[in-house]
């Protein structure tokens, strides 16, 4: 199963929420050394937007797995200025706002939101 199958398989999972930015991290967990239980505790607390809106689960699950993958910190601005031209914002509350106003499902929305980080991380890191 590829990283990006693995995410989607557990944003699927009806048995167990994984949030975005468990979504975004969980699959990496072997490239960074960790076990599947680890990445999915770093992550725990980052959906939603940190629980208030804030930055989108998905790119902080991206930035714990960047900085697990050894990627540059410069890489941060450049995933942050491509998510925002392809999406108009980087916070879940405006995100998530939007997205009801195409008339958008949260459920679809946030996994188009993981499956943009996971494609964004995989690339940059080599790792597709």
């Amino acid at each position: 199963m590829t990283r990006k199958e693995h995410s989607k398989t557990l944003r699927a999972d009806t048995q167990v929420h994984y949030n975005c930015a468990q979504s975004v991290l969980i699959p990496f967990a072997q490239d960074m050394g960790l076990t599947e239980e680890q990445a999915n505790a770093l992550g725990l607390n980052f959906g939603a937007g940190m629980g208030c809106g804030s930055v989108c689960g998905a790119i902080t699950g991206a930035f714990a797995a960047m900085g697990g993958l050894g990627l540059p910190q410069e890489k941060r601005a450049q995933l942050l200025r491509e998510f925002r031209q392809d999406h108009g914002d980087v916070h879940c509350a405006q995100l998530l706002k939007s997205a009801v106003e195409r008339g958008e499902e949260r459920k679809c929305h946030c996994d188009r939101m993981v499956e943009w980080c996971m494609d964004w991380v995989s690339r940059e890191s080599g790792l597709e």
